[in-house]
């Protein structure tokens, strides 16, 4: 199960270049189904319109899908220059100028991709002429700068494996029980107060076995009730 998880209340922040204070290197993509919605952005340069059309992709054969109902849908413009990277840690990449001096677009626009940790993702970009030659470093610049302006529309979706749990607890536990679960990472997306503290929790695969360890504990003694609801 790929999960975006957005939601916090015990959760280590992030720090630049897609790492954790772990260590721990994380990959990022503008969804985590091919289901969700696209996200597009346009930009004018020297009556150039660069349109920037982003969508999560879990293959080759999605992304190539993408890459062509995008160009389909732009027939008559003048490119319809394209990149995509796929696996779970961005091990598939490639790109083309679509008729681009060479260099000037496709590698710029997976470079953008690149340098912000994304996979699992396919970029278009459609450009239609405008009658003003961009040179070189312009057309560098106007396909990256396409690429990364809509990347920014919307926070990036961190894609990671978890596991969903479902805890009870009373409520003289719950503090130390929240104490001790800060350092796996968990992420708490809804409380429920009632004779006894019920918690839906996500915690990343590579945490779960020791959580589970203490969740055991606990329970062993009494002190908590849990159900693993997903994993992934």
């Amino acid at each position: 199960m790929i999960s975006k998880m957005n939601e916090h209340s015990i959760q280590m922040s992030e720090t630049k270049a897609g790492y954790e204070m772990s260590g721990k290197k994380y990959y990022y993509s503008v969804g985590k189904a091919v289901t969700d919605p696209a996200r597009s952005a346009r930009i004018k340069i020297k009556r150039s319109v660069f349109t920037c059309s982003l969508a999560f992709v879990s293959s080759i054969e999605e992304a190539k899908a993408f890459i062509t109902k995008i160009s389909k849908e732009n027939k008559t413009a003048t490119h319809n220059c394209w990149a995509y990277i796929v696996g779970e840690q961005g091990e598939t990449r490639h790109c083309s100028d679509a008729g681009e001096p060479g260099g000037t677009a496709g590698k710029p626009m997976l470079n953008a991709l690149f340098s912000r940790d994304m996979t699992q993702i396919a970029a278009v970009v459609t450009r239609h002429y405008g009658g003003v030659k961009l040179g070189i470093r312009g057309l560098i610049q106007a396909y990256s700068e396409a690429v990364n302006m809509t990347l920014d529309l919307n926070p990036l979706v961190k894609l990671i494996k978890t596991v969903k749990i479902c805890v009870k607890i009373s409520y003289g536990q719950n503090d130390t029980f929240l104490n001790q679960i800060r350092r796996f990472q968990a992420v708490i997306h809804h409380t429920e107060y009632a004779q006894a503290v019920r918690h839906e929790i996500e915690v990343e695969n590579d945490h779960f076995s020791e959580l589970e360890c203490v969740l055991s504990e606990y329970q062993d003694q009494g002190k908590l009730w849990f159900n693993v609801q997903a994993q992934g």
